[in-house]
């Protein structure tokens, strides 16, 4: 098992800084990892600018350093018990792009990634198509020959499509065009499986058990292959440095399908990585660690060390606060496997090859915000997964059917599976016509934008501003309504400042039932992670609850930003019902790469008292309690009559929680 409490130690260092580690202490060191309670630190062998940090012949050690940091670190964390992967920067090698511009990676106008020239500040990616993939390797070699490292970090390890001189000339070698995106980037593909296997390769030489992880900080859904990579994933998420805190639980709620160990990675600065002299209020560290555990996931707080080599002693106790909790909760969180009642079927993982942690895929967020906010116990799954694990399967906005799809949908329906459908999703591929049968026809797209929703028992029309598409009802059930606007806004049509009102005289069928399928006719979960407009919301979570007929696995009385997950200790027979709950404002922005970032922060935790929560799991109940405190709760357990409830359990378990802060354990044993 990979450790539970980590922490990441950046030290990207530059040349231009004197007395490198000359203030490293061996007893310091070790005293600020056991004041922080960490049981892991990853430590470095080479940074970012190109210098190495121990006694390299393959490599230039810093200019500035006397002594061989790496092994005076991994002295200390050894006396100590402490883990000590190994990191080495593996895409940026600010030197080697200096001496050799030739290895760099190059887009289509011959400008360079990430950093796009040489007169700005900031670092450029290398081409593992070149000559600087055998010198890594080879300083990967000096590493673990010299060192024995339990694990290896390789950061700004990604697909990158490139159209250097040697990328153009294999992608002609092989009857391909550069000109072309698509032979671009299966160029990429092929460069990073080569640089992959040889990584592997190089690293089982001297240890077939040593831990490698490619960090591209994103996981990307549907690409199994990239992390399968890894013996284990760690998720870079940084709430304040511009991930903000719904990315985590979406990436979680995906690799927890995966077969794998992993860990949540956040930071204690107050923005992002670089930042000296920045720290976090304690109780959001307390909030971010709370939410891995509750997400499957290990823990790791990213720091940096001085260029002096003394560790901040203000950072561990900052750090000490939140892994003395996790301390307490990990016997609750070993071998816990999450449980979920629905399922989202990515539109990353259905449709995209590439991406990073900036490409948006609207619907994904859409629907990680309405499952997160709404408590239900969800995944999200590529098209590798087994759909029939789950009660309610999720294809937002634009997931088109092929004949293999359309063909596992029938069976995930026949088998009792229930399907919500909205936007373009359920059609055929390449065609204008359901492959399922929804109980209404298909009409093509709705001309006006905005339009709006009206729900039979209200009347009230509620604006909806993402693309309409029209059905006409053949045998389902309608569930809502929608009416178009009097007019498009144009130079000869408008009114008021933003769109007109809804045209009351004529309403057509925008949402329907049919046994086991809902489709809403709107890319709804676009709409909601673009805007958060209550009326997507609610109308989305109508849908589901209909679906799952009113009995969730779990469900439990919060605020809107409270979070609800579920896990299983099968041998402990017994199930971890997480809470959690903190108030996150937007401090303001900071500028990163060029670009605004928000700055969410979690300061004041406001603890809630009452809350209820309801179980309903086959097995019979016989002890409620909190962890880590042991204190019992009482509960009602209340039997199904004739029969058992909608996810074929025979009860339901009922428990108050008389007060709770931050994040809170409910452990119902069986």
């Amino acid at each position: 098992m990979i450790p539970f409490r980590q922490v990441h130690l950046d030290f990207h260092t530059s040349e231009a800084i004197p007395g490198i580690g000359e203030k490293f202490d061996k007893k310091q060191f070790q005293g600020a990892l056991e004041m922080g309670h960490v049981d892991s630190i990853t430590i470095f062998a080479k940074c970012h600018h190109g210098w190495s940090y121990y006694s390299s012949k393959i490599n230039a050690i810093h200019p500035n350093l006397k002594f061989d940091l790496l092994k005076a670190e991994l002295e200390a964390c050894r006396e100590i018990d402490v883990h000590a992967p190994v990191y080495l920067s593996a895409g940026f090698d600010e030197r080697m792009a200096r001496e050799h511009p030739e290895w760099l990676i190059r887009k289509p106008d011959e400008t360079l990634s990430d950093t796009a020239t040489f007169m700005e500040p900031g670092y450029h990616r290398m081409c593992y198509n070149t000559p600087y993939l055998d010198k890594l390797l080879a300083e990967l070699r000096e590493v673990m020959e010299n060192y024995h490292p339990e694990g290896i970090f390789l950061d700004i390890s990604a697909v990158t499509p490139c159209v250097c001189s040697r990328c153009r000339r294999e992608i002609l070698e092989r009857g391909g065009d550069y000109r072309r995106e698509e032979d671009v980037r299966a160029q990429a593909e092929r460069t990073f499986a080569a640089y992959v296997k040889k990584v592997r390769e190089t690293v089982e030489e001297y240890d077939k058990d040593c831990r490698i992880f490619h960090n591209a900080g994103h996981i990307v859904r549907g690409r199994r292959d990239l992390a399968h990579a890894n013996t284990h994933l760690e998720l870079e998420s940084l709430p304040t440095g511009g991930w903000g805190y719904d990315h985590f639980p979406m990436s979680a709620s995906y690799v927890k399908t995966l077969g794998m160990e992993y860990l949540g990675m956040t930071g204690k600065f107050h923005t992002t990585w670089g930042e000296f002299g920045g720290y976090k209020h304690p109780n959001a560290l307390r909030y971010e660690a709370g939410l891995s555990l509750a997400f499957g996931a290990k823990c790791s707080i990213g720091d940096q060390m001085h260029p002096n080599g003394r560790m901040n002693e203000k950072t561990y106790r900052l750090i000490g606060k939140t892994y003395e909790e996790v301390e307490q909760k990990e016997p609750w969180c070993r071998h816990a496997v999450p449980i979920s009642d629905v399922a989202v079927l990515s539109q990353e993982a259905a449709g995209s090859s590439l991406a990073t942690r900036e490409t948006v895929h609207h619907g994904d967020v859409g629907a990680n915000r309405v499952l997160l906010e709404g408590h239900y116990l969800y995944s999200f799954i590529d098209l590798e997964e087994e759909f029939g694990r789950y009660r309610v399967l999720i294809l937002p906005d634009n997931i088109e059917l092929d004949e293999a799809l359309e063909h596992r949908l029938s069976e995930y329906l026949a088998g009792g599976g229930k399907l919500l459908l909205s936007g373009r999703s359920g059609l055929r591929a390449g065609t204008e016509e359901f492959a399922l049968d929804i109980g209404a026809r298909f009409e093509g797209g709705n001309p006006c934008q905005p339009t709006y929703c009206v729900f039979p028992d209200e009347g009230e029309a509620e604006v909806i501003y993402e693309k309409n598409y029209r059905i006409s009802l053949t045998s389902g059930k309608a569930l809502a309504e929608v009416q178009n606007p009097y007019f498009n806004r144009n130079i000869l049509h408008f009114s008021s400042h933003q769109h007109a009102p809804n045209d009351e005289g004529k309403s057509e069928t925008a949402v329907v039932k049919k046994e086991n399928i809902v489709y809403i006719g709107w890319d709804i979960f676009a709409e909601y992670g673009k805007i958060g407009s209550l009326q997507a919301k609610r109308l989305i979570r109508t849908a589901l609850n209909e679906l799952l007929d009113g009995s969730p696995t779990a469900e439990a009385k919060l605020p809107d930003k409270g979070i609800l997950t579920m896990t299983k200790q099968e041998e402990e027979h017994r199930y971890i019902v997480h809470h959690l709950f903190a108030h996150t404002t937007v401090r303001g922005h900071f500028l990163l790469d060029g670009e605004e970032k928000p700055v969410e922060a979690i300061e004041d935790l406001v603890p809630l008292y009452n809350v209820e929560g309801t179980v309903r799991v086959p097995e019979r109940i016989r002890r409620v309690y909190l962890a880590p405190s042991m204190e019992e709760l009482e509960f009602v357990y209340r039997e199904k009559e004739n029969g058992s409830l909608a996810n074929g359990a025979a009860a339901e378990v009922y428990y108050r929680i008389p007060k709770m802060e931050c994040h809170q354990m409910v452990v119902v044993e069986y």
